[in-house]
Order: structure tokens, then C-alpha cells, then sequence
């Protein structure tokens, strides 16, 4: 009984802060995915496109930053970010330090690490596309702009949904690692919660139920979005896949 009131929603129960935590993770993963999107379809531009010093540059950013751990870029990001806004804050008078807030430096760091494997799912996406269509496409007069908009980037995201939901979930437990900055994620609140209370095993297997909770639901989700992509594709496409 007395654990169902530490894990509740009453006066005495950490069942909300736990809640509050599962809701950033949710946020910080959310706005990282975002970001690694952007930044995975630059670099995925830029692997194919020819250019020596373009393709040079996509595979430097995708192989540091799927090479170097993961802790070490958030420390990076973090501090590095706090310095150089001091340095610039102090340029303008300010005087004391100006630290990069926590959520903005974990979604970054998180979404700059899943850029570089977002990039490789999107480049894997778009070498999966027949060319048959986009030479077919070219013989009826379609511009380059029209290929793009009604058969590259619908097949492309049709391709890359599997990839995108093992990102996902990549960038779901990366998400925990966010907590040695400080912020409350679900990771940070477990740890408070088994600090405060001295119930370490209870609130971390609690907290790890939760990370499997999320994961499955995920699974689900983007399972689903696959099928519903698969039925609406042509069935040439699906072999081409």
C-alpha cells in the first residue's frame, strides 16, 4: 500500500512528477526529431549530390557524429553553448554567466545525433526509388521542382519510415541522457524521486516501465504509419522496396 502512495497521484505520491518528466522526454524528443530532420535531409542533399566537397562534408558530419559518444556531444553542446554566450553577453556589458538552457541544449545535441542517421535513412530512401520513374517522369515534360514535390519526397517518406522509427527510439533513450544538465526529463525525475525517498530500485523500475511503455506505443505508431503507407503505394513501388 505504501508504494502504490509513492508512485500515486496524492499529496504524497511522485506519480505527477514522474508525469511531467515522461512529458518533457516526450518534448525534447519531439523537437529533436524536428531538428534532425532538417539537418539529416541537408546532409542527405549533399551526400547525393556529386559534389566532391558536399559529399566530403556529409560524410564527415555522419561519421563524427554516429562515431563520438553521445554524452560527450551533449557536453559539448552544453557547455560549449553557455561559454559562447557568455563571451558574447560579456561583449555587451553583461557581466556574469549566461548558461544555454537545458532543454534548448538537449534538443539540439539529441537532434544534431539524429541528423546523421536520419541522413543515411533518407539517402537509403531515395536509392530505393525506381529510376524507371523518374526517367518517365522526365519524358513527359516534368520539371525538375514538380519530380521532386510528386514522386521523390512521397516515396522517399514512404521508404523511410521503418529507419525513422528506429531514430526515433534511438533518440528517445538519448533523450535520458540529457539529465546531466539538469533538466527534469523522465530519467532526472526518477533519479529525484529515488533520491528523495531512499526507494532507488523502486522508482528506477518504474521509470524504465515507462521508457518501455513509450517504446511499444512508438512501435505502434510508426508500424501503422508503414502500412498505411504501403497501401496507398503502387505495387511496382512496393517490389522496388
Amino acid at each position: 500500500m505504501a508504494t502504490l502512495e509513492l508512485i500515486g497521484f496524492g499529496s504524497t505520491g511522485w506519480g505527477a512528477f514522474l508525469l511531467l518528466g515522461l512529458l518533457l522526454t516526450l518534448s525534447v524528443t519531439a523537437t529533436a526529431l524536428a531538428i534532425g530532420a532538417v539537418l539529416g535531409a541537408i546532409i542527405a542533399g549533399a551526400k547525393l549530390s556529386g559534389n566532391f566537397i558536399l559529399v566530403a562534408i556529409g560524410h564527415i558530419y555522419t561519421t563524427v557524429f554516429r562515431g563520438v559518444p553521445e554524452l560527450l556531444i551533449i557536453y559539448l553542446i552544453y557547455f560549449g553553448g553557455s561559454t559562447a554566450i557568455t563571451a558574447i553577453g560579456q561583449s555587451m556589458g553583461y557581466e556574469g554567466f549566461l548558461g544555454l538552457p537545458s532543454f534548448a541544449a538537449g534538443a539540439l545535441a539529441v537532434g544534431i545525433i539524429s541528423g546523421a542517421y536520419q541522413a543515411e535513412v533518407y539517402r537509403g530512401a531515395y536509392l530505393a526509388i525506381s529510376k524507371g520513374e523518374l526517367e518517365a517522369a522526365s519524358a513527359i515534360g516534368m520539371h525538375r521542382g514538380l519530380r521532386f514535390r510528386r514522386i521523390v519526397i512521397p516515396q522517399v517518406l514512404r521508404f523511410a519510415i521503418p529507419g525513422l522509427g528506429n531514430v526515433w527510439q534511438l533518440s528517445l533513450k538519448d533523450s535520458a541522457l540529457i539529465s546531466v544538465t539538469g533538466l527534469a526529463e523522465l530519467m532526472r525525475s526518477s533519479q529525484v524521486a529515488a533520491g528523495s525517498t531512499r526507494q532507488y530500485f523502486l522508482f528506477y523500475i518504474v521509470g524504465g516501465a515507462l521508457y518501455l511503455i513509450l517504446t511499444s506505443l512508438s512501435d505502434r505508431v510508426f508500424n501503422g504509419a508503414e502500412r498505411k503507407a504501403n497501401r496507398s503505394m503502387p505495387a511496382s513501388a512496393m517490389g522496388q522496396a
